[in-house]
C-alpha cells in the first residue's frame, strides 16, 4: 500500500493556463521529500492539492489509498497535517492553545481529553517550545510562530506532514534542528514533504527530490540524481556544482 499517490494532477485558477500540469508520483515508504523549483513553478500549489486545500482541475490524490476529495474534513486531517507558508496574524491564543488545535479532528466533546494533552506535551517537546507554552502566539517572533504551527501539525498525529517553507524565518541552528526533527519523524513512520528554496539543505537532508519547472515534475529521485547540475542550469539559469569537503561531506553550490 502506498502512503501517497498522485495521478495526473493539474490545477488552474479560473480559465487561466494551468499552473500545475500532469504531475504523477507515488511514495511507498516513510521518507523526507523536498519539493524545489523556481518561483511560480507550482510547488505550493502541489502541496495544497495534497493537503486537500485545493481541488484538482484534473487528476486525483490518494493517501493510504483513500482519495482525498471523498473524505470528510476530520478524516482528511487525521491523515494529512499541513503547515502553510504564511503565518496567520489574527490568532488570539497562547502557544498551548494553538498546539491543541491539532487535536480538533479527534474531538468528541467540549473539552480536551488526557490523550489530547499527552500529544500536546509531546509536540511542545519535539518543537522545543515548552518554555513558551503560556506565551501569546502573537508575541512570538516569526520563527517561533512557525515552530508553534509545526507543533500543532505534530499534535494531529497524521502519517503525512506537509510543510511550505518551514525554515524561512529560522536561523542556522534552528534550521539544522528542524531537519533533524524531520529525520526523527521519518524513523517513526511519517512521510514528510517540504517545499523549500534552500537547495543545499534539501540536497544534504532529504531522501528524495521533486523538482518542478513551469508546473511540471521534471525530476523525481535521490538528490544526487534529481539535482543534476546540467538539469538545474536549465531550470534556474545559473551554474550549479557538487563538491566534496575534506571531511567527505557532499554539498551543492550555485552561481558564477
Amino acid at each position: 500500500m502506498s502512503i501517497l499517490r498522485v495521478e495526473h494532477l493539474s490545477y488552474r485558477y479560473g480559465q487561466a493556463e494551468p499552473v500545475l500540469r500532469g504531475v504523477s508520483t507515488a511514495v511507498s515508504n516513510p521518507e523526507v521529500i523536498a519539493i524545489v523549483g523556481p518561483n511560480g513553478a507550482g510547488k505550493s500549489t502541489l502541496l495544497d492539492l495534497i493537503a486537500g486545500q485545493k481541488t484538482p482541475w484534473q487528476g486525483r490524490c490518494f493517501v493510504q489509498n483513500k482519495q482525498l476529495n471523498t473524505l470528510r474534513r476530520d478524516e482528511l486531517c487525521r491523515l494529512v497535517a499541513h503547515v502553510p507558508q504564511h503565518v496567520p496574524r489574527d490568532v488570539p491564543f497562547t502557544v498551548e492553545e494553538v498546539v491543541l488545535t491539532g487535536r480538533i479532528p479527534y474531538g468528541v466533546g467540549l473539552y480536551e481529553s488526557d490523550e489530547d494533552h499527552q500529544h500536546m506535551e509531546q509536540a511542545l517537546r519535539r518543537a522545543r517550545l515548552e518554555a513558551f507554552r503560556h506565551r501569546r502566539f502573537l508575541s512570538l517572533s516569526g520563527g517561533e510562530q512557525q515552530r508553534v504551527l509545526l507543533a500543532a501539525a505534530l499534535c494531529q498525529q497524521a502519517p503525512v506532514l506537509l510543510l511550505d517553507e518551514p525554515s524561512a524565518h529560522l536561523d542556522p541552528e534552528n534550521q539544522a534542528l528542524l531537519w533533524e526533527l524531520f529525520a526523527e519523524l521519518k524513523s517513526s513512520g511519517h512521510l514528510i514533504v517540504v517545499v523549500t528554496h534552500h537547495l543545499a539543505l534539501a540536497a544534504q537532508n532529504s531522501d528524495r527530490i521533486w523538482l518542478l519547472d513551469k508546473g511540471q515534475l521534471v525530476a523525481d529521485g535521490a538528490p544526487c540524481d534529481a539535482l543534476d547540475p546540467a538539469r538545474l542550469h536549465d531550470v534556474f539559469h545559473v551554474p550549479f556544482y557538487w563538491h566534496t569537503s575534506t571531511e567527505g561531506r557532499v554539498f551543492l553550490t550555485y552561481g558564477r
